[in-house]
């Protein structure tokens, strides 16, 4: 009689070949390989449309926060004179972002704070309402697909704004809703969408227009594009991981919103 090493015993029992498996393991692999290469199969199907839609951009950035100047460095497909910036608040800055990145038009979005008197807050000092902060939205638009209007009459739609919680101080100052205005025509065009607003509710609306004169800082990277970064797999493939990444990317922008 043939003696067979215990180590080869062990290994045959311990790793069966696809032969020795029984029929219904075998079917439930073969449905499993097939399930995950179609999945795959149609995400880079996805991907490649992407990137072929929208607008490309380089690898290539330096400032933060975002500014209609800065965004030509990437934006390979708009001319810089086509570009403008608008600031918003309402509420929680994550479904902000979210909302204007969805628009056909907006090139880019940051979260971050604005209104303050503390240089580079962090998000915990923001929330403990001593810094004088807000929660905003940085947005870069093309102003040929888009007008300043049209994001004034979309930001009523985001949040509440007739909630008087954002007039209280203390704890809850970081959570306004506000439009920052940076020339007089911007201005003028937010009182007058607020107001047409105004006319179809029954609440008093407690938004302000502030003049934007202060500096706006750019949020932690676990604030940029929010509900995308809970696809870490899809960052990922996309080559997002830092700040900068996250806010220069139109993309990004896209995918969160």
């Amino acid at each position: 009689m043939r003696r067979v090493d215990s180590s080869q015993r062990c290994y045959k029992s311990a790793f069966p070949v696809a032969g020795n498996l029984p029929y219904s393991l075998k079917s439930n692999l073969k449905l499993r390989f097939s399930i995950l290469f179609s999945t795959k199969l149609i995400l880079s199907l996805i991907m490649n449309a992407m990137y072929k839609v929208l607008p490309q951009f380089t690898t290539q950035t330096s400032n933060i926060p975002i500014s209609a100047e800065t965004a030509t460095q990437s934006v390979t497909t708009i001319p810089s004179e086509f570009l403008s910036e608008a600031v918003f608040a309402g509420d929680s800055f994550l479904d902000l972002e979210a909302a204007f990145g969805s628009v056909d038009g907006v090139v880019k979005t940051a979260t971050g704070y604005c209104g303050g008197t503390l240089k580079k807050p962090t998000y915990t000092e923001v929330c403990e309402g001593r810094t004088g902060h807000t929660e905003a939205v940085k947005i870069i638009y093309d102003k040929t697909k888009i007008s300043y209007r049209s994001l004034c009459d979309i930001f009523w739609g985001t949040h509440d704004p007739p909630n008087r919680n954002y007039l209280n101080f203390g704890l809850s100052t970081h959570r306004k809703s506000a439009i920052y205005y940076i020339k007089e025509e911007e201005r003028k065009q937010a009182q007058e969408s607020k107001i047409r607003r105004q006319m179809k509710l029954s609440k008093r609306i407690v938004t302000k227009i502030i003049k934007f004169d202060s500096y706006f800082y750019v949020a932690e990277n676990q604030h940029q594009k929010y509900y995308l970064q809970k696809y870490c797999w899809l960052c990922e493939s996309l080559s997002l991981r830092s700040t900068v990444q996250f806010v220069e990317s139109n993309i990004a922008c896209k995918l969160n919103g």
